[in-house]
Order: C-alpha cells, then sequence, then structure tokens
C-alpha cells in the first residue's frame, strides 16, 4: 500500500472535486438502499392491509428515487473523469520532466520503446488503479455498509450471521491480489518488451526492407506478442479463480440467511416484507462483496505499473547541480582538462590521466581510431557525464561549480548524427534560440550555407521536414543543425565528426558553414577525415583513452607517430 498511498497524493490539487464526487456517490448509492425498503412497505401494509395511501407515497418515492438517482449519477460521472483525466496529466508530466532529467547514462541502457512504454502502459495502468477502481471502491463500499446498515435495523441476529462470512472474503482477497500483483508485473513488462520491439523495428524500417527482414521482424513481434498473451492469460486465470471463490461465500452466506429467515417467519418473530428485504439488502451485500474483490484484484494488477514508474521517479539524478552552484559568467572560451578520468561502468576505464588546455579561439582536433576515447571527451565538456577524476574548467571554473543551464548554454554541439523534429523548418533552427526573430534565423541559414535549398523546399521556411528530417538529404539536415548552432552563438563548439556520413560534395559544403561557424569560437573537432583539421592549433591523438600524442599537422607527421600512419591510410591512394 505504500506505493498506493504515494499514488493518492497526485489527487490532493484535486481534493474539492473528489469530495464532490464522493458526495454524489453516497447519495446515489443512498437512493438504490431505499428500493428495498419500498418492497417491504409494498409487502407488509400495501398488498396484507390494503394501506391505498402507501401506494401512492410509494409511487411517488420510487419517481423521486430515480430522479436524485439521476442527477448525483452525472455529478458523480463527471468529477470522477475530470479528476481522473488531471491526475493521469499530471503523473505523465512528472515522469517525462523526471525523463529529462536522467542522465545520459540511463538512456544508454534502455531502449527507447521500453522508456516510451513507462508513459504510456504504465501510466495507463495507473488510471485504472488511482481514480477508475478507486471510484468503484467507494461507490460499492458505500452500498456495503448501507446495505448493513439496514440489515441491522431489520434484524440484528440475521445481520450476525451474514458477517460470519466478511473475513474469509477478506483472506481469499489477500491471497489473491498477492499472486495478481506478481503476474500484473509480468503484464507491464511485456507491453514494453512489445513498445520497443515495434519502435525499434519501425525505427530501422529502412534497414529491415533492404535486408528483406519483414518476415522476420513479423516473427519477433509475433513471439513477444505471445508472450503478453500468456501473461495475460496468467492474470486472468487467477482474477477467474478469484470471484467465484467469492461467490460462493456468498452464497453460503444467502443460504444461511434463507434458512434462519423462513425459520423466523414461520414463527412470527419477523414479517415475510422484511425477510424480502432483509433478502434483498443482503444480495446488495453479496454484490460489492464480490465486485471489491474484483476490484482488489485490478487494482493489485495496476500497481505493478505503479510499482514501474515509481521505480523510475526514484532513480537518482546524479548530474545535477550541487547546492549553491553559481550560473556561469558570459566566458571567452579558456577550457581545460586537468589529470581527467573517465569510465562508463566502475572498473572500466574509457579515459585515463588527460590533460590539456585550449586557449579562447583556437581549434583543437581529436584524432584516433574508433573507442579510443574521442567522444567521450567530448560529452564530459558539457557535463553530460561527470568525469571520475580529475577537472574540466571552462574560463577557470570547474564545471561542476556552475550550473548546468548557464554551461551548456554557452556550449554549441554539432553531431554526426543530426537529430531534428518533425516541425518546420523555423522551429528547428529556432530551437538554438527560441527568442529569435525571422530575420536571425533566415541569417543564421545563410550562414550556414542552408538559405537557398530552403527556398527551394515546398513551403520554404513553413516546410515540415518529417520524423528526424527524413524529409532533407544527410547535407541538408546537417546545415540546419548548423544554422541552429550558429543561432544559439555559443563561445565553445563540439563538432564530433559533423562530415564523416556526408559525401565529397555536401562534405564541402557543409565544411565551408563549420569554417564559418568557428571563427572566433574555442572548437573542439572530433575528425575522422583527416582534411578537415590540418589547420587546427593543435592535434591530439587518443588510443586507448590516452593522449599517445600531440602538436600540430606538420609537428605530427614529422614525429612519425600514429598521426603519420593514419594520415598515411586515408591518403595512400592519393599519393600513389
Amino acid at each position: 500500500m505504500k506505493n498506493y498511498i504515494r499514488l493518492l497524493r497526485y489527487i490532493k490539487p484535486y481534493m474539492n472535486r473528489l469530495i464532490q464526487a464522493i458526495f454524489c456517490i453516497i447519495v446515489a448509492a443512498g437512493a438504490n438502499l431505499y428500493l428495498p425498503w419500498i418492497i417491504k412497505d409494498m409487502i407488509d401494509k400495501v398488498l396484507a392491509e390494503k394501506d391505498m395511501e402507501m401506494l401512492n407515497i410509494i409511487s411517488i418515492g420510487i419517481v423521486v428515487t430515480f430522479f436524485i438517482r439521476g442527477v448525483f449519477y452525472y455529478g458523480q460521472s463527471y468529477l470522477v473523469s475530470f479528476v481522473r483525466q488531471r491526475v493521469i496529466i499530471d503523473v505523465r508530466d512528472v515522469l517525462f520532466q523526471k525523463f529529462q532529467r536522467l542522465p545520459l547514462s540511463y538512456f544508454d541502457r534502455h531502449q527507447t520503446g521500453e522508456i516510451m512504454s513507462y508513459i504510456t502502459n504504465d501510466v495507463a495502468a495507473l488510471q485504472n488503479a488511482l481514480v477508475d477502481r478507486l471510484i468503484e471502491l467507494v461507490t460499492e463500499s458505500s452500498i456495503f455498509f448501507g446495505s448493513l446498515v439496514m440489515m441491522v435495523m431489520l434484524d440484528w441476529k440475521l445481520s450476525l450471521l451474514t458477517l460470519i462470512v466478511v473475513p474469509l472474503v477478506g483472506q481469499a482477497m489477500k491471497i489473491f491480489g498477492q499472486r495478481l500483483k506478481a503476474s500484473g508485473t509480468v503484464i507491464q513488462e511485456r507491453l514494453a518488451d512489445i513498445t520497443s520491439t515495434m519502435q525499434e523495428s519501425i525505427s530501422a524500417v529502412r534497414v529491415v526492407k533492404s535486408f528483406v527482414r519483414e518476415d522476420f521482424e513479423i516473427d519477433r513481434f509475433h513471439r513477444q506478442n505471445e508472450l503478453n498473451f500468456k501473461a495475460e492469460m496468467k492474470n486472468i486465470q487467477i482474477m477467474s479463480l478469484l470471484t467465484p471463490t467469492v461467490e460462493f461465500l456468498a452464497a453460503v452466506a444467502v443460504t444461511v440467511i434463507v434458512w434462519f429467515g423462513g425459520y423466523e417467519v414461520v414463527n412470527g418473530v419477523i414479517t415475510a416484507g422484511t425477510l424480502v428485504a432483509f433478502l434483498t439488502y443482503a444480495v446488495n451485500l453479496a454484490n460489492p462483496v464480490k465486485r471489491i474483490s474484483r476490484v482488489y484484484g485490478a487494482i493489485q494488477k495496476a500497481m505493478a505499473g505503479a510499482d514501474r514508474v515509481f521505480a523510475i521517479m526514484d532513480l537518482p539524478e546524479t548530474i545535477t547541480d550541487k547546492p549553491g552552484a553559481l550560473p556561469l559568467p558570459p566566458v571567452s572560451g579558456r577550457v581545460e582538462l586537468d589529470h581527467v578520468s573517465f569510465g562508463y561502468e566502475e572498473g572500466k576505464t574509457a579515459l585515463s590521466d588527460i590533460s590539456l588546455t585550449v586557449e579562447p579561439g583556437q581549434m583543437i582536433a581529436f584524432v584516433g581510431p574508433s573507442g579510443a576515447g574521442k567522444s567521450t571527451i567530448a560529452n564530459l565538456i558539457p557535463r553530460f557525464y561527470d568525469v571520475t577524476g580529475g577537472a574540466i574548467r571552462v574560463d577557470g571554473h570547474d564545471v561542476r561549480d556552475v550550473t548546468m543551464d548557464s554551461l551548456r548554454q554557452q556550449i554549441g554541439i554539432v553531431p554526426q548524427e543530426t537529430m531534428l523534429f518533425s516541425a518546420s523548418v523555423w522551429e528547428n533552427i529556432r530551437y538554438g534560440r527560441l527568442d529569435a526573430t525571422d530575420e536571425e534565423i533566415v541569417q543564421a541559414a545563410k550562414d550556414a550555407n542552408a538559405h537557398e535549398f530552403i527556398l527551394e523546399l515546398p513551403e520554404g521556411y513553413d516546410t515540415r521536414i518529417g520524423e528526424r528530417g527524413l524529409n532533407l538529404s544527410g547535407g541538408q539536415r546537417q546545415r540546419i543543425a548548423i544554422a541552429r548552432a550558429i543561432l544559439k552563438d555559443p563561445r565553445v563548439l563540439i563538432l564530433d565528426e559533423a562530415t564523416s556520413a556526408l559525401d565529397t560534395e555536401s562534405e564541402k559544403v557543409v565544411q565551408a558553414a563549420l569554417d564559418r561557424l568557428m571563427v572566433g569560437r574555442t572548437s573542439f573537432v572530433i575528425a575522422h577525415r583527416l582534411s578537415t583539421i590540418f589547420d587546427a592549433d593543435q592535434i591530439y591523438v587518443i588510443d586507448g583513452g590516452q593522449v599517445r600524442e600531440h602538436g600540430s599537422h606538420q609537428e605530427l607527421l614529422a614525429a612519425g607517430g600514429l598521426y603519420s600512419n593514419l594520415y598515411n591510410i586515408q591518403f595512400s591512394k592519393a599519393i600513389h
């Protein structure tokens, strides 16, 4: 119940409406409870005593009862729906905010589809547990306790016999509830697997089709679907056992009531109308018990989703502003790596004792084999990860001592795999600075050599470029990303193999835009094609997480080391 109570806190802002909803529920339930009493008076007074006045009162009472019931049922339905939708929106917002604050290391370990499943499948389960089932629980409880009060008023001895079965029902619900929760956890995990498989297959649809793997993907999805089916059927099996178990216990109670109540009628202790009314209330008592058992089982199943959601909410945010962190003032761009070490996993070192100093406006290049640690350095500067040893300073400020927002606002990144949004060109470039004017956006596009091709798009800057910008070529996507970086106007620039995926013609256009972008900025260039870094102030050769050599292009060639070897491999055809 710990997580359920925690879940109920999300209702607190809407407590007034919830109280109104509960009031409507109780009144509507009260209207239902009046009907068996009408049956009692009908049998004992109208039919037995031929009381026409009572008949008139009963007739009016039925009409009024159903009118009141209808009005308050409407109020209950509307208010409950309002609270349900608001609470789910709030939970979804909080969960999305949490994902935005989690470090990159979390996303390195989890699939996109799995993450999406938390916000879709698991939050949908919360809706079921938090509001729908809670209100149903209140409704059935109101009928249960109201019926119990009426039964005691009619005959306390019969009521006492009825209550003997309640502890048995409670024990049955407890046993089944534990099994339902475990089963619900498996169901939520299977739904996450389905979402992950679907997202992965759809996002890689070009690869699937190019390798003619449609049938393979269909089989893979089918297997996940079958596992989900088995988990659902296991849950249904348990639910199907719970309901008849509770119904049987309720039937035992009704049987006792019929026998003992009939005995009292025969002996003149109670009237026939009282017994009929009592039996009606007993059925009213049995039905809520049966429904509450279903509600309890559904809540246990849904709480598996709640456990998953709260497990995410409780994850530590390892990359955060330290207490008392101050905003980083406008910087000139001096960057220092002081004996920096880092590992993505404990016991495994990705970087070891990296030291370098970059003066404002300099261009620094990192080269080396794949997996050497080049991109890791680029990720540490904007503090996507925290160093495990040493320090990184910008204008003398340790990046861990300043606020992340103020640090990252002064750093621009152009990655190899450009991520654009399925929005217009305007919106994608404006992402670099949300308060930019249209004129500033156009100027940034011109500086990025993007203006001309943008004007040729069907709707110019208003053209929507599709998911991840797939309606554009690689070079066009990269130039929009550069325009976005130009608009941000960062003092420190990181180019992570920004041209390596482009053809020769696109590379020339993009490189010209990058050269313009780097003017006056401290630039870190991770290069695969050495031709793009010949003019770098310093080139650092990284291998095995360490700096093996550094110097200018000419100095490194003359040294005849690893850089010279890489150069010879790339340009051997041109030499020959």
